[in-house]
């Protein structure tokens, strides 16, 4: 499986297109706005797009889905039904930080823990993880050894848990129970910033590494 990361919005949220080389069919996972920049390179890189993933319901991350969604006939699928009270609120996140109105909607489907999501001819494995918020998921390719973690973990970080109906235990709960058994060598595409290891980060993370935690 192949990605591109695009980041977006003042926020720099990681927008991120993964696609199968085979079929150059492909997923969008969060996009958070500047939906004609994400459009660009869907297009450049001559891709179909099937879907419009979502790991979670905040503002930076869901912005651009309904547009995206429009423009490309796709279904927007996720994030986990306990995160509907957020998509709910769009035009009060909007309003929160002057940002322009993000109309309220409901996805095609919502996610469970252990679903399946198919790129094209991959296989994305899906991992219910709240504690940044409640309806939190995560994606992982087994074959590319990838996973899309949204705001769970950052390089030498994790999320934050001080938003409406964050859980700092559920958060590092999520990080130990569902990343970790994924495996070490696992790489990671965070919501912000640089990406890194699973492996890395129990080593240095000084919230979630091995030492922190015993």
């Amino acid at each position: 499986m192949k990605y591109k990361i695009i980041p977006v919005t003042p926020f720099q949220q990681n927008c991120t297109l993964l696609w199968c080389e085979e079929t150059n069919k492909a997923a969008i996972v969060d996009p958070g706005g500047e939906a004609t920049l994400l459009m660009r390179a869907i297009d450049s890189l001559g891709l179909t797009l099937e879907q419009v993933l979502l790991t979670h319901g905040h503002l930076d991350h869901v912005g651009a889905a309904k547009e995206m969604a429009e423009r490309y006939n796709v279904p927007i699928v996720g994030p986990h039904k306990d995160d509907a009270f957020l998509l709910e609120s769009l035009a009060e996140q909007s309003a929160r930080f002057g940002l322009e109105n993000c109309t309220p909607f409901t996805p095609d489907s919502w996610l469970e823990e252990g679903d399946e999501v198919s790129v094209g001819n991959e296989m994305l494995f899906v991992r219910h993880t709240p504690g940044h918020t409640p309806g939190h998921v995560i994606f992982f390719s087994e074959s590319s050894r990838l996973a899309s973690v949204g705001d769970v973990l950052f390089a030498g970080g994790i999320g934050r848990t001080d938003f409406p109906r964050g859980n700092y235990t559920d958060l590092i709960n999520s990080i130990r129970e569902k990343l970790w058994p994924l495996g070490n060598d696992v790489q990671f595409i965070p919501g912000h910033g640089p990406m890194s290891t699973f492996g890395d980060e129990r080593l240095t993370n000084p919230f979630v590494a091995d030492s922190a935690v015993r």
